[in-house]
């Protein structure tokens, strides 16, 4: 009777969160971790939903503890409350200095020279993504680029090289999962003390909750579609659980990220995050500026 019971839990989930999540595929159901029936119900329910093993296991641990503080399972009641991810309380004793809620248009960009021009064409917020190893060729184009944004109040925020942007006082290091959690104690202490924001890219629960232990500046969250850019180890994560994080991660600036053009922004912007991020959009634009300010003018403000 249990099993038919946590079984009918779990389909209950399924029917009521299936059209949110449409075009996954079922996953299979990680090893429980907890017997409590709320825990199985979603840890079966969020794999047949297509949220990989350890994302089923942070919603599954979620749902329980949305149990247990509510009294009862609800089936309709997906998990979005920060506590009962285990999420730091607000304020955070352990976070990292504040950047603006609204990040707005984000363009993240190859080099100096389209960080400068993006800058002036009036983007918000500027990313230096660098593809090399030559360290004397990454100081130099990171200084060129706290050169480019001066005056035109745009926020510089350097991908990956960290002890870089520090040294050249940028205003903010973007770092992915791998980055983070490769960093030591002592060096995320030294990033921290440094004043600098830092912004994490998340692919899910499981990352967020990660993240989170970091008290980063801001939360990045993605893909949201397909993208030819890099390989992505996570599938596209849609606009319905792009919402779901939104909620979650409420209490931090957001940005969206991953194959989102002009034609998205309307529907990406209504999950409630405060900031798009492009690249192609952009960087392959026939009229970058002219693309920019279009872009510029579809955000909130």
């Amino acid at each position: 009777m249990h099993k038919a019971h946590t079984f009918e839990m779990a389909q209950a989930i399924v029917a009521h969160h299936a059209a949110t999540f449409a075009g996954f595929e079922p996953q299979p159901v990680p090893t429980p971790t907890l017997h409590e029936s709320a825990y199985m119900a979603a840890l079966h329910g969020c794999s047949q939903l297509g949220f990989i093993a350890s994302d089923a296991q942070c919603l599954a641990r979620a749902w329980q503890a949305q149990t247990a503080r509510t009294g009862r399972f609800d089936a309709s009641c997906w998990p979005a409350e920060p506590d009962d991810f285990g999420l730091q309380p607000v304020p955070r004793s352990s976070s990292f200095a504040a950047c603006p809620q609204q990040l707005g248009l984000y363009a993240v960009l190859p080099d100096a020279a389209w960080v400068g021009r993006m800058a002036r064409a009036g983007v918000p917020t500027v990313q230096l993504r660098l593809k090399s190893t030559d360290a004397a060729a990454v100081a130099r184009e990171i200084a060129a680029s706290v050169a480019a944004v001066q005056g035109t109040g745009a926020l510089l925020f350097i991908n990956d090289h960290w002890q870089a942007a520090i040294d050249a006082g940028a205003y903010g290091v973007h770092l992915g999962q791998e980055d983070l959690d490769a960093m030591r104690p002592d060096q995320l202490d030294v990033l921290r003390a440094s004043g600098t924001r830092l912004g994490v890219s998340t692919h899910g629960y499981a990352e967020m909750v990660r993240a989170d232990a970091a008290g980063p500046s801001y939360i990045a969250m993605g893909a949201v579609f397909p993208t030819t850019l890099k390989k992505m180890a996570t599938a596209p994560q849609g606009v319905g659980r792009l919402g779901l994080y939104a909620r979650l991660m409420r209490h931090y600036p957001q940005v969206a990220i991953g194959g989102i053009g002009a034609e998205q922004f309307g529907d990406v912007l209504a999950t409630g995050v405060g900031s798009v991020a492009v690249v192609r959009a952009l960087v392959n634009a026939a009229d970058p500026e002219a693309q920019a300010a279009a872009l510029i003018a579809l955000m909130p403000h």
